[in-house]
This record gives C-alpha cells, sequence and structure tokens, in this order.
C-alpha cells in the first residue's frame, strides 16, 4: 500500500509530474491536446459560434466501410451508415 491519502487536499494543482522533468513546452502541449479533447467530448467547440453538424450531413457516412463476416453482411455493406 502507499502512503497518499485515498482523496487528497484540493491544492489547484490538476496535473501533476510523476515521472521525468518536462519541459515548459511540453506541459503547455499536454494541456492544449487534453483542453481539445475535453471539449469535443462535451460537444463545445473552441468559441467558433457554429453549431455541431448533424451526422446526418457528414460526408463520411457515404464512403464504403470494409466488409465484415456475419449473418447480414451482405446487406449491410450495401446500405450507407
Amino acid at each position: 500500500m502507499s502512503n497518499t491519502p485515498a482523496n487528497p487536499p484540493d491544492d489547484g494543482r490538476h496535473l501533476c509530474v510523476v515521472r521525468g522533468d518536462p519541459t515548459p513546452e511540453e506541459v503547455a502541449a499536454l494541456v492544449a491536446v487534453l483542453t481539445a479533447r475535453a471539449r469535443r467530448a462535451h460537444g463545445t467547440g473552441a468559441g467558433t459560434g457554429q453549431a455541431r453538424r448533424g451526422q446526418w450531413r457528414n460526408p463520411e457516412r457515404l464512403l464504403r466501410r470494409p466488409p465484415t463476416p456475419g449473418p447480414g453482411a451482405w446487406r449491410a455493406s450495401f446500405h450507407p451508415g
């Protein structure tokens, strides 16, 4: 077992470097990536003012997917989305 408490006190830190010595640029890059992923997961943009586009308008759904084996695979390979 470790000597760290189950609920450490909130000291304002959100990231803690456990091993290594990252440069300030590396930490900034990590924060930027985590922020972008969190915004994408919550469906908020970076302040662009544009609403999210519905999936029915997404051109990716018209692209052919590789066929997968199984019951009804021939039918699923014909219909997009």
